[in-house]
């Protein structure tokens, strides 16, 4: 019973230190060989799209050079 409630501990921690990315959709032109832009079946240029994730950047102090 200890080794169960341990592991739902441990796996609450993982859980909350892995949800502070972010998702982001980047879409990008798609263009032939060319080097022209592909049109949709609408006419307006076909996009291809991507999920990534963000990450928080944290600041800091530099760190002094070495003498």
């Amino acid at each position: 019973m200890k080794k169960l409630f341990a592991l739902l501990i441990i796996s609450a921690f993982v859980n909350a230190a892995f949800a502070e990315a972010e998702t982001k959709q980047v879409c990008h032109d798609k263009v032939d060989k060319a080097g022209k832009p592909v049109a949709g079946k609408d006419g307006k240029p076909a996009q291809d799209c991507k999920t990534i994730k963000v990450h928080k950047k944290f600041e800091g102090t530099e760190i002094p050079p070495k003498k």
